[in-house]
Order: C-alpha cells, then sequence, then structure tokens
C-alpha cells in the first residue's frame, strides 16, 4: 500500500519568510493551516523557548486573524495548548527540522482534538472562556 501526503503550501516559505510574513500578518490565509500553527509553535520554541514562544504565538495571532477579520476564531487554551503540545513532543523527538518532526508525531496534525481530550474534561473548542483566557488542564498537566 502507497500513501501520498500532500506537500502544505507553506513549506513553500523557508522558516524565516514564513515566521515573518505570519508576524506582519501578510501571510496568504490558506497557508495558515493547523500544521503550519505547529510548525509556527516549533519554530519559536526553537527560537525563543516555550515561554516566548506561547506569548509570540498568542499575540502574533491575535494580530493575524484580527487582520483577516476573523477575531472571533481565536481560541486562547487552543493555541496555549498546541505550542505545550509540540514542546512535549519536541523534548522525545530526534528531529532537526519540522518536517521530520510532524512526520515522526503525526498526531498533532492528524489527531490534536484527540491530544486534548487528554487534557481537558470540557471542549475547549467551544468554550467561552477558553477562546479570551488559557484554561490550566484539569486531567493531565502539560509538560
Amino acid at each position: 500500500m502507497f500513501y501520498f501526503y500532500t506537500m502544505e503550501t507553506h513549506y513553500n516559505l523557508n522558516d524565516i519568510d514564513f515566521t515573518q510574513q505570519f508576524k506582519q500578518a501578510t501571510l496568504k490565509p490558506d497557508l495558515f493551516t493547523h500544521e503550519a500553527h505547529l510548525r509556527l509553535a516549533w519554530v519559536y520554541i526553537i527560537t525563543y523557548g516555550i515561554d516566548i514562544a506561547i506569548a509570540h504565538v498568542c499575540d502574533q495571532l491575535i494580530n493575524y486573524v484580527s487582520h483577516l477579520d476573523a477575531r472571533d476564531k481565536y481560541n486562547k487554551t487552543v493555541t496555549v495548548a498546541a505550542v505545550k503540545s509540540v514542546y512535549h513532543f519536541m523534548l522525545k523527538s530526534s528531529s532537526d527540522n519540522f518536517k521530520d518532526f510532524i512526520e515522526e508525531f503525526p498526531q498533532l496534525k492528524t489527531n490534536f482534538k484527540g491530544l486534548l481530550v487528554q487534557h481537558y474534561d470540557i471542549d475547549v473548542f467551544k468554550s467561552e472562556v477558553a477562546k479570551s483566557t488559557f484554561i490550566e488542564p484539569n486531567l493531565l498537566p502539560f509538560d
């Protein structure tokens, strides 16, 4: 059986161009997929460490979705949880680039909601509180 993986188009940009376009809110919206969100977290964790990565991703994502007039789509808990999930798997990873990392831990891309239900007993995707405030996990803490 052969598996064909479609290449995400955000890979057409190197990490510097990708993060700069995101920071400046000039990244085309169709390039900012769930995988691209994970990539942004990975690049920022590598560059700045986990705490600053969380702050940058949150601040820049608010700016990005506001620029697109889609502020209502921002969810702080899901955003922080995504960065912390990437960090958790980075601690176990032997990859030195994001493409290899996401292949090593595909569940970040293919079963992200399943990962979050291990940490939360509420639907953080639909919670109004979770959209504006980071809710600490009540089942299993992040690393």
